[in-house]
């Protein structure tokens, strides 16, 4: 029997007892593209953290692919929100993406010519093949957020958690990770992403989790995105999104 992608059995989580998620169960399945939705302070980043192992729950269990997350670490590629990283350090395009082999060298192994091949190839696929040399400060919000997508190609993974990749970024860029997603998905594997615009959901997902502290659903988006579970997310404002 093929395991899940992601299994997440009676999740809480709380900041001085104030609950921030609360008795998550949720199932994903391999191969679909998912996005995370609901209201600010619905608990969308925390719940990737969680999974990730960067916050730790008061109760519940998560497995990726049939078992513990540090087990499946290098199955595993994750896109944090651009705005929690320190553009300003001193190193260029193609250094960072080859950052995402170091989960298949270890830290002590440089790269070699097969890294650097993947690292160009994963640049070309974002459509920053002419900026590998570039200071990362000098790049704009879009092209920085590119080069964190090809950070994560490089990683070459089952499973990618995307914390709002569509945040700060122009038309082109927007159209060129939506591209890319959809060749993952193709390619057989997981993409989840906290997403915050209702209104291009059903074109850029085929599934989608739909949270506010507590689940309130998950499946194909069709099902999920109703005004009745909009209601209960967003409550009265909710209308305006359904179609």
């Amino acid at each position: 029997m093929t395991p899940p992608a992601v299994a997440v059995k009676d999740l809480t989580l709380a900041y001085r007892d104030t609950p921030v998620l609360w008795d998550i169960d949720i199932t994903i399945p391999q191969g679909v593209l998912l996005a995370i939705v609901g209201p600010n302070g619905a608990g969308k980043t925390t719940l990737i953290k969680a999974i990730l192992g960067l916050l730790k729950p008061a109760a519940g269990k998560v497995e990726i692919l049939g078992k513990p997350y540090q087990q499946q670490i290098k199955k595993v590629g994750y896109v944090p929100q651009r705005g929690t990283v320190d553009w300003d350090f001193p190193t260029d395009a193609l250094d960072v993406v080859l950052m995402g082999r170091y989960g298949h060298l270890g830290w002590f192994k440089r790269p070699g010519k097969k890294d650097y091949a993947l690292a160009l190839d994963a640049l070309d696929r974002v459509g920053m093949a002419d900026f590998a040399s570039r200071q990362i400060s000098q790049l704009s919000g879009g092209q920085q957020q590119r080069i964190f997508l090809a950070r994560a190609l490089v990683q070459d993974a089952q499973i990618y958690f995307m914390d709002e990749p569509f945040v700060g970024v122009d038309a082109a860029t927007e159209k060129a990770i939506v591209t890319l997603l959809k060749e993952l998905r193709k390619q057989g594997k997981t993409v989840i992403v906290v997403h915050h615009d209702l209104q291009t959901l059903k074109e850029y997902f085929d599934w989608a989790l739909l949270l506010n502290v507590h689940q309130i659903a998950i499946g194909p988006v069709e099902e999920v995105i109703t005004s009745d579970n909009l209601r209960k997310a967003y409550g009265g404002r909710s209308a305006f999104f359904v179609s």
